[in-house]
């Protein structure tokens, strides 16, 4: 039996013109407020019944770049009012590594308007990964049975071992349970550094991860991105997370996973001014391009895409446009005030 072997090129990014095959439809706004992400949540709704999952990042204790309480709160309050934030806990140790310290985290935090599931708390089940060439199956909190649906809302940001964290991060990471799946994805066996996959097998366990999943919903599951405090670093950083010095961009949406992830580095590549530089670096560095080349091996969407500007009556548009007008730089909203009462 011959030895499974990673893919190659996580750290080169394939510019559009270099892609093929079909296009997916992905919507944007620049509008990073309640409204905006209510706005952008109605091209994508119509995928979702029953009873719905929210998966969220709800971050480490005064993490200050996850997604603003008030978006999430209102979301929920006007269009989704029976459903539930889904978590799971943390395979390190924090604030997050049994459910009794996690819940006090999200006291913490101010996710205390509606519930919020975590996931293996009670125990795992397997989902089978079809077609996977590291998995046959994943480890996945059992109270994701409980759900028909499922709304993957993700800060996009960078992050320490994937480069980048969107949506295929926010589920192959945030439905693997914290003791078996997340161990599957991380660690060598028998390995004593948890931490021994890197690099282009780690994209490729991650996105088969998450392909267990996403086939568990089948055609009843979207992918809203906010791209906001985007710091190189992923919210399990909490307070430590580096400095913020991407410029905020906007809200992506699709029912494509592929295409809402690569629309999203297809903008940061596209910043005038070099304004993406850092992020760039995070990813190359960190090979995490592999993701998105995996997940359209696998058969999980398309790397090529529609951008739907609902800022401008619908227009279609592309990544170097919809971001032209953004300056280099970072500067907080009123959303990052201690001021703010959640």
């Amino acid at each position: 039996m011959s030895a499974i072997v990673p893919g190659k090129d996580g750290d080169r990014y394939v510019p559009y013109e270099e892609r093929t095959g079909k296009e997916s439809v992905v919507y944007f706004t620049r509008d990073l407020s309640p409204e905006g992400l209510l706005k952008i949540f109605e091209c994508v709704s119509p995928a979702l019944k029953g009873k719905i999952a929210i998966k969220l990042h709800t971050g480490e204790a005064h993490g200050p770049n996850i997604i603003p309480r008030p978006f999430v709160r209102k979301l929920i309050e006007e269009k989704l009012p029976d459903a539930a934030i889904i978590e799971t806990n943390t395979y390190y140790e924090g604030d997050r590594y049994t459910t009794e310290q996690h819940r006090e985290t999200l006291k913490v935090n101010g996710w205390n308007f509606c519930p919020v599931d975590i996931i293996d708390e009670f125990g795992t089940t397997r989902l089978p990964v079809k077609n996977g060439k590291w998995f046959t199956y994943m480890s996945v909190g059992e109270g994701i049975l409980k759900y028909d649906s499922m709304l993957t809302l993700t800060h996009f940001k960078g992050h320490t071992m994937g480069g980048f964290g969107g949506s295929n991060k926010n589920i192959g990471i945030g439905c693997a349970d914290g003791r078996i799946g997340k161990q599957m994805i991380h660690t060598v066996p028998h390995s004593d550094n948890m931490w021994s996959i890197a690099e282009e097998e780690l994209m490729e366990r991650i996105s088969e991860s998450t392909k267990a999943t996403i086939d568990h919903f089948g055609d009843q599951v979207v992918y809203i991105n906010v791209l906001r405090n985007i710091s190189v670093d992923c919210d399990c950083a909490g307070v430590d997370a580096a400095p913020v010095q991407t410029p905020d961009i906007g809200i992506v949406a699709s029912t494509d996973i592929l295409a809402a992830d690569q629309a999203c580095v297809d903008m940061i590549y596209a910043l005038p001014e070099n304004g993406g530089a850092a992020m760039q670096e995070r990813i190359e560095t960190r090979h995490g391009h592999r993701q998105l080349a995996y997940m359209k091996e696998l058969g999980m969407g398309n790397n090529r895409y529609g951008l739907i500007d609902l800022d401008h009556g619908n227009v279609l548009t592309c990544a170097a446009e919809a971001v032209k007008d953004i300056k280099p730089g970072w500067t907080p909203d009123k959303y990052n005030t201690p001021t703010i009462k959640f």
